[in-house]
């Protein structure tokens, strides 16, 4: 008698994203995009790059899907998880390192500028327009 097959849930997938953050008269300012499928407020995230650095690989989302360059801090300020639904697959787990960025330039146009919204923001406007609690707790203890 053959024993039923076991299906595991896929390993959690890593991914890198990137705090854009700026000083201004009031205090320090998060820069949040929307994501393109459910139109939640996000930071710049993706997939690791092959031949780039953690932080490096931050930087590129951060200017592919904001339109933001600058300093990027070589080690992560904290992670947090999140459960990515996509339309044709299942749902999955990722674990998301995330590095400050400091944005020195901020482009006019930039690659996903069609598929995203950009939006400034207090630190206490951001931690409260994000889905991940873990994130948000990041966000509020987070300090330049």
């Amino acid at each position: 008698m053959m024993s039923p097959s076991i299906r595991t849930p896929p390993a959690e997938r890593r991914q890198v994203a990137a705090l854009p953050w700026r000083r201004c008269a009031e205090g320090i300012e998060i820069l949040l995009v929307t994501s393109r499928e459910t139109r939640r407020w996000v930071t710049p995230k993706g997939g690791r790059i092959a031949g780039r650095t953690d932080a490096q690989s931050a930087a590129l989302e951060a200017l592919e899907e904001a339109g933001v360059e600058g300093v990027i801090t070589e080690a992560p300020i904290g992670s947090f998880r999140y459960l990515k639904v996509l339309k044709r697959r299942a749902p999955r787990w990722c674990v998301v390192a995330l590095y400050a960025l400091e944005v020195r330039v901020e482009h006019p146009v930039w690659h996903e500028q069609a598929e995203r919204e950009r939006a400034w923001m207090t630190v206490e406007q951001a931690a409260a327009c994000v889905s991940e609690p873990d994130l948000a707790g990041i966000i509020r203890a987070w300090h330049p």
